[in-house]
Order: C-alpha cells, then structure tokens, then sequence
C-alpha cells in the first residue's frame, strides 16, 4: 500500500468552525478521491493555536516549537489543503501571516486545493483574486477548483442523494477533492536535504570561492 501525506491549514477564528468543518469535508473527500491502497495521512494545522506565535515570530524571525512543528507540517506533506476565513473581500490576516513566515520555496509544486468561507456567496470571487493569487506567487500546483461555502451552504445538499450535484456544496467538494488526488498521485514524495550532508570545504571557504 502506498501513502500520502496532506497538510490541511484552517484560519477559523472560532470553535466550532465553518472553516474547520469545510477543511474536514474536503479532506475526507480527497481520501475517497484517491485510488484504492493508497493510504492518506492527514494533518490538520489550526492557526488560531498559533495566532500569538505567528506575531512573535514575525518580530523575532524565529518560531516558536510549536509553530515550528506546524510548519514542517507544510513543508514535508505530499499536498495542502487551505482554508481562510474571508474579511473585507480576502483572506485572513492570521491566514496570510503564517505564509509569510513559511520558508518562500516550501510549496514550489506542492498540489494545493484553496477554499474559503464567508457570511455570503459574495466573498466567492475572493478565491480567484486572493487567494488563487498567493499560492501561485508561492509556485503552487493550484488545482483548477476552488470551493466557496457561504453560511446558507451548510446543511443544503450535503445529503448523500445531493452529493455530486454541481451546483451543491458536496458536489464542489468532491470535483475539487478529485483533482487534488490526481495531483498527489503524480507528485513524487518530497525529499528532506540535510543541510550538513554537503558542507562546503573548508579551502573553498579560504579562497572566497
């Protein structure tokens, strides 16, 4: 049995959460997604846990252990999902912080599925121009389907005689859930470098070179 590892980031601000709740559902759909024996291990981030840390390690430059544990998580999974909280038409400042303080080359090819939640179906249009944005500055493999879920979404069409209907919050989950799963299987695991594995030799160092 092969495996894959997916980091899911939630930026909810509270407990319960819409946005944890739509990161739940797509990642269970992206584990029905994926062919049968290959296993999924997924690893939930939840940024509210990290809200004060990501401050300090914007002022400090160095996370916390915790944070740090966070963001290995990012960085050693075979795929992300990402789910903000939309506020003034874009994602959410906690959201945009921990990105900022993830090493700039962590998701160069990395598949993403980007989401968000918002009170209205008029903060969809922030999937395309904020966050579809980021992660392609970030060299992301973005999967062409994003899923907006308003307030009104949950709880309509989420039955199973509802699910797969293209119009319904299920139906969006599982197109966008099937195309990261593609993009997992293609993606080869990612390969930890030991930065002391090669140092540079000691003459080389001398020599200016």
């Amino acid at each position: 049995m092969s495996g894959r590892t997916l980091a899911v980031v939630s930026a909810g601000l509270r407990q319960p959460s819409s946005t944890r709740l739509l990161a739940d559902q797509l990642a269970a759909a992206t584990g029905r997604a994926l062919p049968t024996g290959t296993s999924l291990d997924v690893r939930h981030v939840e940024l509210r846990d990290h809200a004060h840390a990501l401050v300090d390690n914007m002022l400090t430059g160095f996370p916390s252990p915790d944070l740090g544990r966070a963001l290995d998580t990012v960085v050693h999974a075979d795929g992300l999902i990402a789910v903000s909280p939309i506020f003034n038409a874009s994602y959410s400042g906690l959201f945009k912080s921990f990105f900022d303080v993830l090493d700039a080359e962590a998701l160069v090819g990395m598949p993403v599925l980007i989401a968000a939640t918002g009170g209205t179906a008029r903060h969809s249009l922030a999937l395309e121009h904020a966050l579809r944005p980021l992660f392609t500055y970030l060299r992301a493999v973005v999967v062409p389907t994003g899923v907006f879920a308003a307030t009104e979404d949950f709880g309509a069409g989420t039955d199973a005689g509802a699910r797969g209907g293209a119009g319904t919050l299920a139906g969006r989950v599982d197109r966008a859930a099937a195309e990261l799963a593609v993009q997992l299987e293609r993606r080869d695991a990612p390969r930890k470098v030991d930065p002391f594995a090669e140092p540079t030799p000691f003459e080389q160092l001398l020599g200016g070179r």
